[in-house]
């Protein structure tokens, strides 16, 4: 099995990034689609806009945010299809998921990430 890594868009490409998944309901500004290197753009994980605008980045609000976050992926009906989308990617290469956020520790990147991690090991 590969890795599951979250990376900011406007890093590097690194080959070792793998399968690389956009997942912004909203293009990042600034950045090329070449540029960007994506696999593929998927916006059904992502939070909702209302939630993305309430939480507007504010480390303040980040773990009412995780909270909300959390329970629109368990209404979420694109999520079981997304983890076993992962993790059909991942006994090939490593997948990355980039967001645009600022933040290395306060996004949404983070939050799907662990989601995807906890209920793969919950399928085992």
């Amino acid at each position: 099995m590969h890795d599951l890594k979250i990376k900011r868009v406007y890093e590097p490409y690194d080959e070792r990034d793998g399968y690389r998944i956009l997942i912004d309901r909203l293009w990042p500004r600034g950045i090329s689609k070449e540029k960007a290197h994506l696999n593929e753009w998927n916006k059904d994980v992502t939070p909702s806009p209302a939630l993305r605008k309430w939480f507007s980045h504010d480390p303040k609000l980040f773990a009412g945010f995780k909270q909300a976050y959390e329970m629109e992926l368990k209404d979420n009906i694109h999520v079981i299809w997304f983890i076993e989308h992962i993790e059909t990617l991942l006994k090939e290469e490593n997948v990355t998921l980039l967001y645009g956020a600022k933040s290395p520790t306060c996004n949404h990147a983070m939050i799907l990430k662990e989601w995807i991690e906890t209920h793969r090991e919950s399928r085992e």
